[in-house]
Parts: C-alpha cells; sequence; structure tokens
C-alpha cells in the first residue's frame, strides 16, 4: 500500500486503470471516507495486537464470528491472563475446558489456541523469522497448526505483515462484493476471484481493501 515503483501515482490509479469496475468501487469509497486507502491506511477494522502471537489468538479468535463477538471473547481472554494475551506456556498450563467456559471459546478455537502454543514452543513455528519469508511460506507454517486455515494466514500477510500483493479470494466479504459489483448471476468460486484479480497484481491487498470497505460504504447508504 505505497506509492508505485519508479511513479508519483497513487497505486490507486493503477487499480482504476486496470479495472474499470473497480475504479468506480474505489472512487466510492474514497467519496465515502474521504482519503485514498494506500495513503489513510485506514481499512475499517478495528485495532490488532501489535506482536505476531497475539494478532494470532485474536485471528483464531475471530474465526467465523462477526467481529463485535469476536473483540469480546479476545477481551475476555486478555482480562484473564492479566491485560495480555496469553503466552504459550500460560495458555498450555490453563484448563482447556476451564479456559473454554470462562471466555465462550468453542471446543475447536480451544484446541487451535492449545495446538498454536505448541508450535511456538517447540520451535516449529518461528515467529520472528515470519517477516522474512516470502507470502507462501508464511502460509506453509500457519496452516500447519491445527485449526488455521488459509483465510487466516492470508488476514494475518494483509493486516499484520502488511503484504501487498494478497487477495484472501475464500473471504465471503469479498466474494459478496465482486458478485454485487461485477454484477454476477451468482456469488463467485474462489477460484473466479482469483482469476479476476490477476490484473489487479502488484496491489491485490489495496484492491481487496477496497472491496471489504464498499461493502460497509453501500451498507451505510441503504
Amino acid at each position: 500500500m505505497v506509492r508505485l515503483e519508479n511513479d508519483h501515482d497513487l497505486p490507486e490509479d493503477f487499480l482504476r486503470g486496470v479495472d474499470p469496475v473497480l475504479a468506480g468501487v474505489i472512487d466510492d469509497v474514497v467519496g465515502s471516507v474521504g482519503t485514498p486507502l494506500s495513503e489513510s491506511r485506514d481499512t475499517g477494522v478495528p485495532d490488532l495486537p501489535s506482536e505476531h502471537y497475539g494478532v494470532l489468538v485474536r485471528a483464531i479468535v475471530g474465526q467465523n464470528i462477526s467481529n463485535i463477538a469476536a473483540q469480546a471473547i479476545y477481551g475476555r481472554i486478555v482480562e484473564r491472563y492479566g491485560g495480555h494475551a496469553p503466552a504459550p506456556e500460560e495458555l498450555l498450563a490453563d484448563e482447556p475446558d476451564g479456559l473454554r467456559t470462562a471466555v465462550g471459546l468453542s471446543h475447536a478455537k480451544t484446541a487451535s489456541l492449545r495446538s498454536l502454543a505448541e508450535h511456538v514452543i517447540s520451535g516449529e513455528l518461528e515467529l520472528e523469522r515470519l517477516p522474512e519469508l516470502p507470502d507462501d511460506e508464511v502460509v506453509a507454517q500457519l496452516t500447519a497448526i491445527k485449526g488455521i486455515g488459509r483465510w487466516t494466514a492470508e488476514i494475518f500477510l494483509i493486516f499484520h505483515l502488511l503484504r501487498p500483493d494478497v487477495l484472501a479470494v475464500g473471504d465471503l466479504e469479498i466474494r459478496r462484493t465482486v458478485e454485487t459489483a461485477y454484477k454476477l448471476p451468482e456469488l463467485p468460486k474462489p477460484a473466479e476471484v482469483e482469476k479476476l484479480g490477476q490484473a489487479w497484481r502488484p496491489q491485490r491487498t489495496l484492491a481487496g481493501l477496497y472491496l471489504w470497505r464498499w461493502r460497509a460504504v453501500q451498507r451505510a447508504k441503504a
């Protein structure tokens, strides 16, 4: 989400030039928020923890539930561990069912949090090396953890590592936005979104941010 290399134009100008439908989406969003997302870094997503481990804990908690519910559960987790995301050792020392019932986690998410902690302690997940790894290697390391799929790994790349060319093609909100904006007869499959997004390289992250934000803009207009 930076200016194009060897060019003074914003990346939004590149995206407008390669996709007229996306150009309309961008114009709607910029008209609503007042500033290009590439400059404001305003994604409309609640603040995430600053450290890699806390972000992954928050990502697991937030799978398949609303942001409001995820924030509430994550808040209870932080409260349980003295105001911070639990260190791997703290989480594994906690009684799983006690943690689950106290904060409102499912059995699956409790198991996933424990798997994350185990991978960190064993060294299978090298948290400090993640920023140095290419996108596909980050995805491979994260999806080796029980309960972390490609979507969660991509969200980590987009919102935490700030990688510029990642598109969460399986994200339901993005697929619904593509269906509406491109006037498709039905919800596109992830492979169709992937094909559409090839034109947006190397700014697919920014394109996805606009697709996410456009739905909020449309809801506000309704």
